[in-house]
């Protein structure tokens, strides 16, 4: 599988987002994603503290175990972690941090992210924590998540202050064909800081899985079907364009996921789709779909069926 770099880091393109472990699947299922995911090549696993409660760091060194050394490890904090606390302070981070490795019967982290921003914290003060994690050996770099320009622009200028400290190497937030806020300012940034970007929810829960169609009923044991915070997500708009989308995947020969993963991969700033998996044959599923090489052409058609009423139908 192609690998892109992160910072000094080089991961495949395709990563597998552990926030199931533990919650929407089982061991068992944990264990068969990882396993998996190493036997098609992948070799990026990006989890969080505060994922299952501590549950999915724990799933993940336990599986992982000896072939620690064959992979690339992300792991965030700042969210509210029940018994731990939460926010950026240099004190929290280092606490955070330890609890992470504990979990993950580890002595390093190759990606430690701050998994959102904490206003009531100078920048400058989390770098620093950051840093000194980095000069220790404990972390390789160091990235954010759910950052806006602004708030990438304030840390670069933070950096530009202490000379020889760690900066971040990658913002890691929303971006898929339905959700495009990124182009706005980020990912622009991220070309001019020469981070990497990695999208999380590339396949809008499922949208673009190719599982919802328009005047289908929605299939039972989904996210979509359980949770109305999922079902939302299905509005008239949405699904005329998945329709669009999964047309012209389907008249060249492709699916829509595999549409869903190569069309954020034609962004070169992106450094590896990170996507969750239940099962082994969805970590293969995922792993194939990075292999379509889009054309400019395909672009360009791509940005006009997803323009404001371009996909679109007529009632009668």
């Amino acid at each position: 599988m192609e690998e892109r770099k992160i910072g000094s880091l080089s991961v495949t393109v395709v990563g597998i987002g552990c926030n199931n472990f533990g919650a929407r699947i089982d061991e068992r299922r944990s264990e068969e994603v990882v396993n998996a995911a190493l036997d098609v090549g992948i070799n990026f696993f990006d989890t969080a503290d505060m994922y299952a409660n501590g549950k999915s760091e724990e799933l993940l060194g336990r599986f992982l175990g000896r072939r620690r050394p064959d992979v690339v490890i992300a792991s965030k904090f700042g969210q509210e972690m029940e018994g731990q606390g939460r926010g950026a302070r240099p004190e929290y981070i280092r606490k955070a941090f330890d609890a992470s490795l504990r979990r993950l019967k580890m002595d390093y982290i190759d990606l430690y992210q701050q998994h959102v921003p904490d206003p009531e914290v100078p920048i400058a003060e989390t770098l620093g924590a950051l840093s000194e994690l980095v000069k220790a050996g404990k972390v390789r770099e160091i990235g954010c998540s759910n950052f806006s320009a602004q708030q990438i622009r304030e840390a670069r200028v933070a950096n530009a202050s202490r000379p020889g400290s760690a900066r971040f190497v990658s913002v890691q937030n929303e971006y898929s064909l339905l959700h495009r806020e990124p182009e706005e300012e980020v990912l622009a940034e991220c070309e001019r800081q020469g981070m990497a970007f990695l999208p999380f929810f590339p396949l809008m829960s499922g949208l673009l899985t190719g599982k919802y169609r328009k005047g289908q009923p929605i299939p039972q044991g989904t996210r979509v079907a359980k949770f109305e915070r999922y079902r939302k997500l299905l509005t008239e708009e949405n699904l005329d364009k998945v329709e669009a989308l999964t047309d012209f995947a389907e008249s060249r020969g492709h699916k829509l996921l595999e549409l869903a993963f190569s069309w954020l991969l034609a962004h070169g700033v992106v450094a590896s789709v990170i996507a969750g998996a239940t099962s082994a044959g969805q970590v293969r599923d995922n792993a194939a779909a990075a292999s379509w090489q889009l054309t400019p052409d395909d672009l360009e058609e791509i940005d006009s069926l997803l323009r404001p009423g371009a996909g679109t139908t007529t009632k009668p």
